[in-house]
């Protein structure tokens, strides 16, 4: 089968020529080319149309462009190769001219151009080739003329070839073929040109930018609207937690007022309350008893609000029942553990306008419960001086505070200068109740509110 390509042996790239290859050997210095029946990868863009040789230049154009799409021509663009090195461009050529009868055949040579603008367009990194045809073409006007025709023919197939002129015009174009007022009118020409291609060039940048500030004004947009959409549902989360929390409040109000009714039972000495004596609730009035239904929770409310008040002032029923009442009803003497409860409940009372001081004589008092009940054999646990004004601040004070200690165990010695509790009167029991009420007190939130 005939080659289709040239392989390089040192790097594997396939050419489709030998004027390739002999550019290849150039620019690499590779010069170990063999023949391949592997045709050139010929991968044509969808979208724009540009050939792509291999998977890298098909890869770099989609990452510039965004074409994802290509259609795969290697096989319609396969044809054999050719061996027969190429014909130096250099050399002389015939050209035939005539009128068919005739052939005179006239020599082709490369034309003379300015040596000074050559040079200096070399420095600029133009090759030879190019930097000629571009101050051939350009009438060899200036650095400026020439670098503009490049950029404009930079697409042209044979830009990097030698121009070829007869020999009898090379005469011709070696002289300035335009005067000095055509040449500042062609440099004009060139001036106003690139003018107008730096202005489409920054039009298009313009509205690129003006793009890209869309796009990011849509979305900083969107990303605020996502803000405020979590924001809004947070909201509603808390609220619906504080709702939760006040019905727990609620809750947990109902219960103590369900204790303190059931305590208030025992303390007179009545049986509990069965619970499943309790009447179920009323079937919903009819629509024609709205007026009555008004009139009956009106009186409802009333009655609870009496309830909460005799609540509130439960003392002094207490003190009510146990005088009145001592006679005819038994009543069971109160427990330590209930004279520590209402000793810390009055002391809350008494200093209800500042709970930061009742909190700190609460957390003192269970201190010295938890220190005496851990450490019995230390005197200095059991051992309080009244007059120290740590004390005097934070307990001594406080109606109630010695009161409770003296519960504890705690006694008054010299004369009311110290309370001492002495070992053999150390109930850890009586300790334990103290620190559970203690610990009650300082973390039931609705302590001494009733």
């Amino acid at each position: 089968m005939a080659g289709l390509s040239l392989k390089c042996g040192d790097c594997g790239t396939l050419l489709k020529s030998v004027e390739e290859a002999q550019e290849h050997a150039e620019l690499t210095k590779h010069a170990n080319f063999v023949e391949s029946t592997e045709a050139v990868l010929n991968l044509v863009c969808v979208s724009c149309g540009k050939p792509c040789r291999s998977k890298t230049e098909s890869d770099l154009h989609t990452k510039r462009t965004g074409h994802t799409e290509f259609a795969d021509k290697t096989s319609e663009a396969a044809k054999p190769i050719s061996l027969e090195a190429p014909k130096p461009k250099d050399d002389v050529d015939m050209v035939e001219a005539g009128d068919g009868s005739n052939s005179n055949k006239e020599e082709l040579v490369v034309p003379e151009v300015d040596q000074q603008l050559l040079v200096q367009l070399e420095e600029m990194g133009f090759s030879k080739e190019r930097a000629t045809r571009a101050l051939h073409y350009s009438g060899n006007v200036s650095i400026e003329a020439a670098a503009n025709w490049i950029v404009e023919h930079e697409n042209d197939p044979d830009i990097d070839q030698l121009p070829l002129v007869p020999v009898s015009t090379k005469s011709e174009a070696s002289k300035p073929s335009l005067t000095p007022e055509e040449i500042h009118q062609k440099q004009q020409e060139l001036r106003e040109r690139a003018r107008k291609k730096k202005e489409e060039e920054e039009k298009r940048m313009e509205k690129e930018r003006e793009k890209e500030r869309i796009r990011v004004g849509k979305e900083l947009l969107e990303a605020k609207r996502i803000e405020e959409e979590n924001e809004r549902k947070r909201i509603i989360a808390l609220r619906k937690a504080e709702k939760e929390e006040e019905k727990r409040a609620r809750e947990k109000i109902r219960q103590k007022l369900e204790e303190d009714k059931a305590e208030r039972r025992r303390k007179l000495g009545l049986p509990p309350e069965d619970p499943a004596a309790v009447k179920p609730s009323a079937p919903p009035p009819p629509v024609e008893e709205k007026k009555v239904c008004t009139c009956l929770t009106m009186i409802l409310n009333m009655v609870y609000t009496i309830i909460y008040l005799l609540l509130s002032n439960r003392g002094r029923l207490n003190f009510f029942f146990d005088t009145k009442l001592q006679s005819s009803l038994p009543v069971r003497p109160a427990t330590k553990a209930e004279q520590m409860r209402e000793c810390l409940r009055n002391l809350k009372q008494n200093h209800k306008d500042n709970d930061a001081k009742v909190k700190t004589a609460f957390n003192t008092l269970f201190t010295y419960a938890k220190n005496v009940a851990t450490n019995p054999n230390e005197e200095k646990f059991r051992k309080i001086k009244l007059s120290n004004p740590a004390f005097q601040d934070r307990v001594g004070n406080l109606k109630g505070g010695i009161e409770f200690l003296e519960l504890c165990g705690f006694e008054k010695i010299e004369g009311g200068e110290f309370l001492y509790l002495p070992r053999e009167k150390v109930d850890t029991a009586v300790l334990q109740s103290a620190g559970n009420e203690l610990s009650s007190a300082i973390n039931n939130p609705f302590f001494g509110v009733l």
